[in-house]
């Protein structure tokens, strides 16, 4: 390290958690609000770091400021140098007292209406103190947001492929045809994804597993499917459904379909793995490995 990169790295780590402010902010005074510290010592400590740096890193803004491109630059050092001191600082916190950690678990929409709250519910009853935050979206955000370390674990389905990221099986969920109870396959007892080549389909949007598994079991039976409407909520789309708009493949709705909606397994059987998931070569905090070892063990069992 030269003597301009030692010094600046000098004023830049106590001026960090500063620059981090000013880009979420726009603003000295609030910056310096949010720190709780006092707005000149929060000009002095840019004042300070520009000079270091021997450019300006912010520029006057309407009644605010921004960063210039050399202020995003060491903004962009400063956040990931905070996220691995604050991920150091709770793993320290949580080996003093593993029981108070706190757990960022994401998972798809469809899984919080009976496996996350059976697991949580299980977990919780030897751990009660630990703190979970539930994150809940697409398939794609999901893990998108696992890779870049705003997720702890995940659960989604069908597993992550990214080279990154660890994962095991948990469960196996059956998919079905879910149709209007007027249709004409309602009364079948099963049906071939090729005998749903002419009909139109309702589906989550791209980036959801669902979309992702659907599209490719079409294209496997030979045909591109005709999408009528797309949602982001399975009971948006078995509303569709029931309104007569299309038929969709989802998961069993338990205890029983609501009214309108007729679910037909498809033959053969479809099934698709969902699997907790977690950014591989990272040490977990206790919390996290905790609940995370609680869950294998769970996929383990017969």
């Amino acid at each position: 390290m030269d003597e301009y990169d030692g010094r600046l790295t000098q004023e830049l780590a106590p001026a960090a958690t500063l620059l981090r402010a000013l880009r979420r902010t726009g603003n000295l005074t609030k910056a310096a609000a949010e720190l709780g510290i006092p707005q000149p010592t929060a000009s002095r400590r840019l004042a300070a770091v520009s000079a270091t740096a021997g450019t300006p890193l912010t520029v006057p803004d309407g009644r605010g400021i921004r960063l210039t491109r050399a202020g995003h630059l060491l903004a962009d050092a400063a956040e990931r140098a905070l996220d691995a001191l604050e991920h150091g600082v709770r793993r320290v916190r949580e080996e003093i007292d593993p029981e108070s950690g706190h757990v960022v678990l994401g998972f798809l929409h469809l899984l919080g209406r009976s496996l996350v709250p059976g697991l949580l519910r299980d977990f919780r009853a030897d751990h009660p103190r630990t703190r979970f935050s539930l994150v809940q979206g697409s398939r794609q955000d999901i893990v998108e947001r696992l890779v870049s370390g705003d997720l702890d674990l995940a659960l989604v389905a069908p597993p992550p492929t990214e080279a990154v990221l660890e994962w095991v099986v948990l469960t196996e969920q059956e998919l079905f045809v879910a149709v209007p109870d007027d249709h004409p396959l309602a009364r079948r007892q099963g049906v071939r994804m090729s005998d749903l080549s002419d009909e139109v389909f309702v589906m989550l949007e791209h980036g959801y597993g669902l979309r992702q598994i659907t599209d490719e079991l079409c294209a496997a039976a030979g045909f591109t499917p005709t999408v009528a409407f797309e949602g982001q909520e399975s009971d948006t789309v078995r509303g569709l459904v029931a309104a007569g708009l299309g038929v969709a493949l989802l998961p069993a709705f338990e205890p029983h379909p609501p009214m309108g909606v007729v679910e037909i397994p498809l033959a053969p059987r479809v099934t698709r793995e969902i699997g907790l998931a977690w950014p591989s070569g990272r040490p977990l905090p206790p919390a996290v490995a905790r609940f995370q070892e609680f869950v294998r063990r769970r996929a383990q069992r017969p």
